[in-house]
């Protein structure tokens, strides 16, 4: 025991001072970052990680007393990460994730997306064909606080003036306010969240959401205002519609590897696929404040249905692009 004790303190005595200093630099560098350092210390921080590296192989290799053994564990971790370890700035990081993080994560669900899609789009002709046929299935799709007097009920005139009716700037950021905290946000919110539940209440959520844009463009239809009506919600529905699509194809994916996660776990496949899923959803607010300043400015500020439906086709061309365009990816 003694001679084990002699040799420990021997060992420490010839390298501790190169330790000590390869310590001194990483608290430097985990203070203020890299730039703390400069040329001659930045030259220097390998070669004392390797001369670390070096010392815990002979110590674990001749069974050096444990505390000795775990400080050089944890000092050759923290200089792994200083030299091997990928450093960005948050710019750098921001960048990535709309180049990169962001799209490839959306181009990954396009199955998810294609399911999502149609869903929402066979609620939008279902509630189209049976509020045509019978004005009274409006009111089972539209909350009267949403449809806000835009009701079989509403003169023609009344519905006119709704499409064009120019908002002050008050009322503008009213909008928008309101927006991002009422459905359509609560709806991305849920399909995501719900979709651990075997995919079922996100795909209840998507026909839902098509059936009340169905009721809606039925009524604006039956008073000989379907086009005005689809520039009026398409300016900002576009990017809108499509944010909670992908929030329903995030929830899909999550749901489909709880109902068949193969090898793995549930909780395994789960998290495999939340990780992506939350890179969607992050995207996904982002589109929608987009959505929500197109409806709160652009759509009362333009009055022009066919600039309208530009911005609309614009709009579903930007997003393609976007997320679908070929591009070279970057690897970590």
């Amino acid at each position: 025991m003694a001679e084990l004790q002699l040799k420990s303190h021997r060992f420490r005595a010839e390298r501790e001072a190169d330790w000590r200093r390869l310590e001194s630099l990483l608290a430097r560098v985990e203070k203020g970052g890299a730039r703390k350092l400069n040329r001659d210390e930045l030259v220097e921080m390998p070669v004392l990680y390797r001369q670390a590296l070096s010392s815990l192989s002979v110590a674990r290799a001749i069974s050096l007393d444990a505390g000795l053994i775990g400080y050089l564990e944890s000092l050759c971790t923290r200089a792994y990460f200083f030299v091997y370890g990928t450093r960005s700035r948050p710019l750098e990081r921001l960048a990535g994730f709309f180049i990169h993080e962001w799209p490839r994560a959306v181009r990954e669900l396009w199955r998810e997306t294609v399911v999502s899609a149609l869903l929402m789009a066979t609620g939008t002709v279902g509630a189209f064909i049976l509020v045509t046929r019978d004005p009274d299935w409006f009111y089972g799709f539209i909350p009267a606080e949403l449809a806000q007097g835009r009701d079989p009920t509403a003169t023609t005139q009344a519905l006119r003036d709704t499409l064009y009716h120019k908002a002050t700037a008050h009322e503008a950021f009213s909008t928008l306010s309101a927006f991002l905290f009422t459905h359509n946000s609560q709806i991305a919110i849920f399909a995501f969240a719900l979709g651990f539940a075997l995919c079922l209440p996100t795909a209840a959520l998507m026909v839902f959401n098509g059936c009340m844009l169905g009721a809606f463009l039925a009524l604006f239809a039956s008073r000989g205002l379907a086009f005005q009506a689809t520039g009026w919600l398409m300016i900002h529905g576009v990017t809108e519609l499509f944010a909670v699509t992908l929030a329903g194809a995030a929830g899909f994916s999550i749901g489909w590897a709880v109902a068949f996660p193969g090898e793995r776990t549930r909780v395994d496949a789960a998290a495999d696929v939340g990780r992506r899923g939350a890179t969607v959803m992050a995207g996904v607010v982002v589109m929608l404040f987009v959505a929500g300043l197109l409806e709160g400015f652009a759509r009362q500020l333009i009055q022009n249905d066919i600039v309208r439906l530009s911005i609309a086709a614009a709009s579903v061309l930007a997003w393609g692009l976007y997320f679908y365009l070929p591009r070279r990816e970057r690897f970590a």
